[in-house]
């Protein structure tokens, strides 16, 4: 099998790239299994914190790849979980490391999805994005529905959904689709540098942080509370609370450990 996925390991931070560009980093069954696997290897790596997910070529992707992936349809329930961690995080596990994206040139469908499902995205000013599947006869089904409404207002959400207009880089900024946007040769030294910085941090904290927020959106503020106090009095037993006092105290750099 064609590897269309890369790997690369830099401190604590894992950078995952896209890598079939001869078809514009399409999506087809093979690179959403394989990109599964690497976000389930980095989930199960104890010496990954943060993931970034790039792309390789002139786009970061063309989407689904519709000849590929609409046979099997079907299989919808099992292709996006089959081999672990959904990216799209509608099925099965979810995701307890940051996710970061970088993303440059045009960026379609399940491209963007990828965005609304992870944690920060930083994009390249000559970026577009698109979710066209309203031109195909069918709507965005991995979780983009739920999320341009969430994380832009439905006026908004709508007067791209049901058109398939695009976005340029500035205007997914405003909207809160993207949260920085660079020049396309910073691109990939400002997703590091915020990788990098998130993983100083203390990782039991890093993933309380992420599980309560995620409470909070998918079961509501009042479910996130009832978790607060016993999610807190577990943090504050570990190693790394009291590395950070220490180190508060004696003014010199914490080291974290996950502990």
């Amino acid at each position: 099998m064609s590897s269309f996925i890369t790997e690369e390991t830099e401190g604590f931070v894992r950078k995952i790239g896209l890598n079939r560009p001869e078809k514009r980093n399409a999506m087809n069954i093979a690179l959403i299994e394989q990109l599964s696997g690497a976000l389930s290897r980095a989930e199960a790596d104890e010496t990954v914190r943060v993931c970034v997910l790039f792309a390789h070529g002139t786009v970061f992707t063309a989407g689904l790849d519709l000849m590929d992936v609409f046979p099997r349809l079907g299989e919808a329930q099992t292709l996006f979980s089959a081999a672990g961690i959904d990216p799209w995080a509608t099925h099965g596990p979810a995701r307890t490391k940051p996710l970061i994206m970088a993303v440059h040139g045009k960026c379609l469908t399940l491209g963007i999805e990828l965005m609304l499902a992870a944690d920060i995205t930083v994009a390249s000013e000559d970026a577009t994005f698109e979710q066209i599947e309203i031109d195909r006869g069918i709507f965005p089904f991995g979780g983009g529905t739920a999320r341009w409404v969430r994380t832009m207002g439905w006026g908004n959400a709508m007067q791209y959904l049901l058109t398939g207009d695009a976005l340029d880089a500035r205007e997914a900024h405003r909207l809160g689709l993207v949260q920085r946007v660079v020049s396309r040769e910073a691109l990939m030294e400002t997703a590091m540098g915020l990788a990098t910085r998130i993983a100083s941090k203390p990782p039991l904290a890093i993933q309380a942080t992420l599980e309560s927020a995620r409470t909070a959106v998918l079961e509501g503020e009042r479910a996130a509370a009832e978790k607060l106090l016993p999610a807190i009095q577990r943090l504050a037993t570990t190693e790394d609370v009291q590395e950070a006092l220490s180190a508060h105290f004696e003014r010199r750099p914490a080291t974290f450990r996950g502990r």
